[in-house]
């Protein structure tokens, strides 16, 4: 084990879900833009050059599309921890940092995004 983990990291993950406290969002639906930071060793997959020995990322942005266009919730923080407990499934990774953007939030006012960010660890 590495004392400072290597890092994936999938930026900007574009998903129109229906989450929101109100009918309105859930009804339409918006884009919600996800990024996520895996936090594990890859020194395996180096020496390898086999994507068994990693994490594949095509297949972790089909499990967040999926995941995120699924089940309406009412709070980022909800979706954030999903996502999260999703990519500590794999067992390779050690943590991983999430944050969920929601830039067409509800708010009367101009603004550029709206998120949510989450660190979560192995027990």
């Amino acid at each position: 084990m590495v004392d400072r983990p290597d890092q994936i990291t999938l930026t900007g993950l574009r998903v129109h879900a229906h989450h929101g406290v109100y009918e309105s969002e859930r009804l339409t639906g918006q884009d919600f833009v996800i990024d996520v930071t895996l936090h594990l060793d890859t020194s395996r997959a180096a020496k390898s050059d086999d994507i068994a020995d990693t994490v594949h990322y095509g297949r972790l942005a089909d499990s967040l599309v999926q995941l995120v266009s699924g089940s309406a919730v009412n709070l980022l923080e909800t979706l954030a921890e999903r996502i999260a407990s999703a990519c500590l499934e794999d067992l390779r990774v050690m943590s991983v940092d999430v944050t969920v953007h929601k830039p067409q939030a509800p708010i009367p006012y101009s603004f550029t995004d709206v998120s949510v960010t989450i660190a979560r660890r192995r027990p």
